[in-house]
């Protein structure tokens, strides 16, 4: 049984009663997404995502007169009493639009990392009849935070690798060397749906090369101008191919996957029993020849040996120890005097990953004289899952309503939680270097109960100082970072990938390398 959209549907049930809410004689609102800070205590955000939602629910001709019908049917049975669901005015945008939404959105160009409280688009509806619009579809938009957060998530992961790979003596920096493919997508089988796993597994595809998770490459060639996939796999085994061969088969078990995949990359789980005598007496003795002539002439292949429990620093260290000494004759000693195993060689954890266990992992490697490089990591529901959109505190909000032709500035500023003040009026994002303002313009918060509600000045300034959302129309729209992505049912900006994964790349990191 397929699916069908309807964007009227794709709201809260309360948001149908808004359009009577609104002062009378309204015409604009105008309203801002932004993260309000990270309960994880990282203070930037990757921006990703929004173009996936424009392009999969927004573009041309959204509004039917089905789903006029459709809607009208459904809010008749859902809620007691007539009149909360606005028919005239989903049809006024189907008579008046030929159904496309009149809408504008601004936005930050995608893959673009920026500090958290910082406006990352912005919604104003087109038509003054649609005024209730704007924030009709902020249920919709602010999905949103599940992409970004993702993205955030494995970006900040990929920061942690890459340091430890520079503090342990890597000097391979361009794929598929360096952080590219490091932390492996997991995470399909641990989303809430299919539709997660696709805009989810995308978003770590920003960041990295590796992924299990099939939909994130479809996401990225439909809706981010992928020409091939976007990510790559390799063959490997899972417990039940290997057990399946019994205790006493588990070596052959493991001969068959390298004689069945005799090139290239291959892993193999290796704790169905006993890892450490897998480790030692099967990879390390008896099928040692086999893989260390996966390398031979023009033939290159390596093995990627796959531990699933016990504790994630422990076991890898001593894995590693083991393998180390099973291969000592070829174990390369890093410029930092770090021990790699050697390239036909690697381990996989991919059990307990998350972004705090990987520093304390390969810090546990680091310590025992082992390289970052020996390792590399997947991660399934920690990657997509283990958030929300409380991560990042993100919210939509209204800032401006235009009420028969007088614009006023809107704002909330609650005396119970001062985090959740919002920002007033039309809003720019600017290089805080291009911005001239005096003190008194800063923006200061009320202070307590008796302070102004909403605060003073309307600088924003990030905490890194470089940028500031500049509040209550006073920014220069020459100099705003946020560019029209949407306007009236047409995309307006169409990033690809490419262009994303350059905007959020690290510091030497895969994508920002020349050649």
């Amino acid at each position: 049984v397929s699916w069908r959209d309807n964007l009227i549907l794709a709201t809260d049930s309360y948001k149908f009663s808004h359009w009577k809410q609104y002062p009378p004689g309204t015409e604009y609102v105008y309203s801002y997404f932004e993260s309000r800070g990270c309960d994880r205590g990282w203070d930037e955000v990757v921006f990703f995502g929004l173009q996936y939602f424009l392009k999969r629910y927004l573009l041309g001709p959204v509004i039917t007169r089905e789903k006029i019908d459709e809607a009208a049917t459904l809010c008749s049975e859902h809620f007691t009493g007539e009149g909360l669901f606005y028919k005239e005015g989903f049809e006024y945008i189907l008579e008046k639009h030929g159904g496309k939404l009149p809408i504008s959105i601004k936005a930050l160009p995608e893959g673009m990392v920026m500090p958290t409280r910082t406006a990352l688009f912005t919604m104003v509806n087109t038509d003054p009849k649609c005024f209730w619009l704007t924030n009709y579809l902020e249920t919709l938009l602010v999905q949103v935070w599940y992409p970004m957060t993702v993205c955030t998530n494995s970006r900040y992961q990929k920061k942690s690798i890459h340091e430890e790979l520079a503090a342990t003596g890597n000097e391979a920096w361009q794929i598929p060397g360096g952080s590219a493919f490091k932390l492996h997508d997991f995470g399909f089988r641990g989303v809430s749906s299919v539709e997660s796993a696709a805009i989810g597994g995308a978003a770590h595809l920003v960041n990295f090369l590796g992924t299990d998770t099939v939909a994130a490459l479809l996401c990225t060639k439909r809706y981010y101008h992928s020409k091939a996939a976007a990510g790559f796999s390799i063959p490997a085994s899972e417990h039940s191919t290997i057990t399946s061969w019994g205790v006493e088969g588990e070596v052959d078990a493991m001969k068959n996957m390298l004689v069945q995949y005799p090139q290239g990359l291959v892993a193999c789980v290796s704790d169905s029993f006993d890892v450490f005598k897998a480790c030692r007496d099967y990879w390390g003795s008896s099928l040692k020849d086999l893989i260390k002539g996966r390398i031979s002439g023009d033939s290159w292949g390596r093995l990627v040996v796959r531990p699933d429990s016990g504790d994630p620093s422990d076991t890898c260290v001593q894995i590693v120890s083991i393998l180390c000494e099973q291969f000592k004759e070829d174990v390369v000693v890093t410029k930092t005097g770090h021990e790699l195993l050697p390239a036909y060689l690697r381990v996989i954890q991919g059990d307990g990953v998350d972004y705090e266990s990987i520093p304390k992992i390969l810090g546990a490697l680091k310590d025992a004289g082992f390289a970052a490089d020996n390792m590399v990591f997947g991660s399934g529901g920690a990657l997509l899952q283990r958030l929300n959109r409380d991560t990042f505190k993100c919210a939509f909000k209204c800032s401006e309503i235009t009420v028969n032709g007088v614009a006023r500035e809107v704002f909330k500023d609650p005396i119970t939680d001062k985090g959740k003040a919002s920002k007033k009026g039309r809003l720019t994002v600017q290089r805080a270097a291009d911005t001239a303002g005096a003190e008194e313009d800063k923006y200061k918060p009320r202070q307590d109960e008796n302070g102004a509600p909403g605060g003073q000045g309307f600088l924003h300034y990030t905490a890194n100082g470089e940028y500031v959302t500049v509040a209550s129309g006073r920014g220069d729209l020459a100099k705003d970072l946020l560019v029209e992505v949407f306007r009236d049912g047409a995309l307006l900006k169409d990033w690809t990938l490419d262009e994303i994964r350059q905007r959020a790349d690290i510091p030497n990191g895969p994508f920002s390398q020349a050649g």
